[in-house]
């Protein structure tokens, strides 16, 4: 049976600014259930709220109003069963590629035997066991993401928050990874919540989309994908998904 992650009610955010005269408005009323399993990616404008919806449900930032429900008990900080990857990779420049990914691993106090046993099997799930004692600044930008993502894995997550992963990628790389994310949830099925700008990479990776308005951080739309995977773009399906897309965000940003 289909169990639910997260309930997300009525969730609001404003920030204080010039010295707390006035508020501004960045989440309004977000209600949203996420299912296990589920990979859904929230895409929308500049500025809508999206990783700030994000950082609500990863703890490490309050709601103004609402509540989040994870697993029917009220999130209020973090915690480690949901991961968070951020756009700009967050590695451990004194670290090597292996000792990044049993960052996490560490605080467990694990055997050496197991800690050696989960970093192998996700370094062989990334494709880098031959770089297992490189430091990040020798790696490619598409190399560091995915030592990032499988630290974020190997500490065993319940669900995977993704700020924007690949938004500073090469368009190359961007569609290498895509491929290698959801090589790596088909096999661990995890819950993943992605966040893009990216249309064309919200229909390739999502279940389900949530589209969100550009004023005051609403959900615009939700939209299930309905096309088999292995998605290719050349699918009449997909064009025709994209184009739909498209022009949601041509109605977005006309609105004032």
């Amino acid at each position: 049976m289909v169990q639910r992650i997260f309930s997300i009610e009525k969730i609001n955010k404003s920030f204080d600014i010039k010295d707390g005269e006035d508020r501004l408005e960045v989440l309004r009323d977000i209600s949203l259930e996420i299912q296990e399993n589920e990979f859904l990616c929230i895409v929308g404008p500049s500025g809508c709220g999206k990783s700030t919806l994000l950082r609500i449900m990863s703890g490490l930032e309050n709601a103004t109003g609402g509540r989040i429900l994870y697993r029917e008990k009220a999130l209020t900080e973090p915690t480690k069963d949901i991961g968070m990857v951020f756009q700009n990779y967050s590695l451990m420049p004194w670290l090597n590629v292996e000792d990044n990914i049993a960052l996490g691993l560490k605080l467990k106090r694990l055997s050496k035997k197991k800690e050696k046993e989960i970093v192998d099997k996700y370094l062989d799930i990334i494709g880098l066991k031959d770089f297992r004692k490189s430091s990040p600044h020798e790696l490619s930008g598409g190399m560091q993401q995915r030592v990032a993502i499988a630290r974020s894995l190997a500490n065993d997550p319940d669900v995977v928050l993704m700020d924007e992963p690949f938004g500073a990628l090469d368009a190359y790389t961007r569609i290498q990874l895509q491929k290698e994310l959801l090589r790596i949830w088909e096999k661990d099925k995890k819950t993943i919540v992605f966040v893009t700008h990216s249309v064309d990479e919200a229909i390739y990776l999502a279940d389900r989309i949530i589209l969100m308005s550009k004023n005051y951080g609403a959900i615009h739309k939700e939209i299930k994908v309905d096309i088999p995977r292995v998605r290719e773009r050349s699918n009449p399906k997909y064009a025709e998904l994209n184009q739909e897309l498209l022009e949601e965000f041509e109605i977005l940003n006309n609105m004032k």
